[in-house]
């Protein structure tokens, strides 16, 4: 079985990334993987038991029987920890709140990141686009297309006040901040390492990102891949 082409896209909250990736992975026929809701999930899965998640101790007690299942069909993603499907429950505020206390603990991101490329081996997909925060240097380091998918912080926080609706856009633009600076002492997304192309949607609008985006990988994907073959 020949191994899927792997499109590593790292970003900050609020570039897009989960967005543009899932509609890049449409075009070209490939899987794709939110790396960020496992970390989510692993969150969700740790304060139904009442587990403090700024704990590592208890976060990896609990990670035991964390038994997690996501779906790398960007047409019919669903993301289950046992038989429940967390979907939508991974996205609530206090979720979003706590995951950033599961994903500084760094036996949790080795034992997911050996998850992530189990999934994108098992993929039967031509290629798998894979997205989260250190993708490019940590998860697939040697994946032929790598990106930095950013924007200037103010329009990060408008994306995602907009996607927020009826949010405060202050409010909104504060947890975007504080969430980058969280995960920034982690992993650092906001630099790309030598060999990462830069895609600054800045000035870009959603369908015009997805263009560059693909217009990176052409340049890289091996043409029986089938990526040329994306409108």
């Amino acid at each position: 079985m020949t191994e899927p082409f792997i499109v590593a896209i790292d970003g900050p909250a609020g570039s897009g990334k989960s967005s543009v990736s899932k509609q890049v992975a449409r075009r070209l026929g490939y899987g794709f993987l939110d790396t960020g809701a496992a970390y989510r999930a692993l969150a969700w899965h740790a304060l139904e038991r009442g587990i403090d998640t700024s704990d590592a101790t208890s976060v990896l007690e609990v990670m035991g029987d964390f038994d997690y299942a996501i779906s790398l069909d960007p047409d019919a993603y669903w993301v289950r920890v046992g038989a429940a499907d967390v979907t939508d429950a991974i996205r609530e505020p206090r979720v979003s709140e706590a995951v950033s206390g599961v994903a500084r603990v760094p036996a949790v991101r080795q034992a997911v990141n050996a998850l992530f490329r189990a999934l994108v081996a098992a993929s039967d997909r031509p290629g798998v686009v894979v997205e989260g925060r250190d993708i490019t240097t940590v998860v697939a380091p040697d994946a032929p297309v790598r990106i930095l998918l950013t924007a200037a912080p103010e329009v990060r926080a408008a994306r995602r006040s907009a996607e927020l609706a009826g949010e405060d856009a202050s409010a909104v633009a504060a947890a975007l901040h504080k969430r980058d600076a969280s995960d920034s002492a982690v992993v650092d997304f906001l630099t790309a390492a030598p060999g990462v192309e830069v895609v600054d949607s800045t000035h870009l609008d959603f369908d015009q990102t997805v263009d560059a985006v693909i217009g990176v990988i052409r340049t890289n994907v091996p043409a029986q891949t089938g990526a040329h073959n994306g409108r």
